[in-house]
């Protein structure tokens, strides 16, 4: 049989994890070859990237049930099925696809956190695709379309890959960030110890010397959001290294309280919450790989016009 879609993957791949047990997301990933009988062909086929199809398509179909909430992801790189995933395998004894995830509240967030995320789901298997309107597109909007959805999936999946770090493993991940984004390129940039850190994480040192400092606070927080006390007790940290600049990132979001606490204070703070997080990790490259980039290409007029 052929290479099934993305879509047709996704009920097949939500039913190997029916009875409940935790499992890598790449042994379900794989097991779908199996599944659909494919042949030896079949299953060394790959996408341009160099990954094998089969394994591009069932990736992108548990991808859109954790979107949905129908798999949980209790650990790095593990899925299970959720209440919800076991409810839909009843209700949608069938088929469950991209127009079925539309009826969960967490894959319309998904897909409405940056509206025109889609692209076509052609031989090049980036991206699946969710919109209508494919055959009024030029090549290069639904190359930017990919672009965005690609980007929407992937800083969640870094997002949900920060939360199950260790708090200091965390803390290491915002300082190669900032790293990354060239701060403390002249002097260092490094976490600080565990223990007497005195409400500080990290430290960026902008020149040799370690004279122009920023101090760095990271919070790993799965629902609770920051609040006006922990602004402030960060700027009590600052003004206990005699600094006036700090950086406070979380993988939650700040209450009003907070926002309006970092700007009452007498130093500059800024404040990066998870979603920002996401994509400056995503930007950055960090804990991501590029996977695929594409060509397009265009008639030359002038080439012509001048023979």
């Amino acid at each position: 049989m052929t290479i099934p879609d993305y879509q047709t993957l996704m009920r097949p791949v939500l039913a190997s994890l029916a009875d409940g047990e935790v499992r890598r997301s790449r042994d379900v990933i794989e097991s779908m070859a199996d599944t659909f009988n494919l042949t030896p062909e079949e299953r060394a086929a790959k996408v341009p990237s160099g990954q094998k199809r089969i394994d591009n398509r069932a990736g992108w179909a548990l991808s859109y049930l954790r979107q949905a909430g129908l798999v949980e992801r209790p650990g790095r790189g593990l899925v299970k099925i959720s209440d919800e995933g076991r409810a839909a395998l009843d209700r949608y004894p069938q088929r469950i696809d991209a127009k079925t995830l539309e009826a969960y509240p967490a894959f319309l967030e998904f897909r409405d956190r940056k509206r025109g995320r889609s692209t076509a789901d052609d031989d090049g298997d980036q991206t699946p695709t969710t919109g209508a309107d494919d055959d009024q597109s030029t090549p290069n909007d639904l190359a930017e379309r990919a672009e965005r959805i690609n980007r929407a999936a992937v800083e969640q999946e870094v997002l949900a890959a920060a939360l199950g770090l260790t708090p200091t493993g965390f803390e290491e991940l915002v300082v190669r960030l900032l790293d990354r984004m060239g701060y403390g390129r002249k002097g260092s940039a490094h976490r600080t110890a565990p223990t007497g850190d005195g409400g500080i994480d990290g430290i960026i040192s902008q020149d040799p010397l370690g004279l122009d400092r920023i101090y760095v606070q990271a919070k790993r927080y799965t629902d609770a959001p920051v609040d006006r006390p922990a602004i402030h007790g960060f700027a009590g940290a600052l003004l206990s290294k005699q600094g006036d600049r700090g950086v406070f990132i979380t993988t939650s979001r700040f209450t009003k309280g907070a926002i309006e606490e970092a700007e009452r204070i007498n130093a500059r703070i800024e404040l990066i919450d998870g979603a920002r997080l996401a994509e400056l990790l995503v930007e950055h490259g960090v804990g991501v790989q590029p996977e695929q980039s594409v060509t397009l290409y265009r008639l030359d007029e002038d080439f012509f016009d001048s023979i």
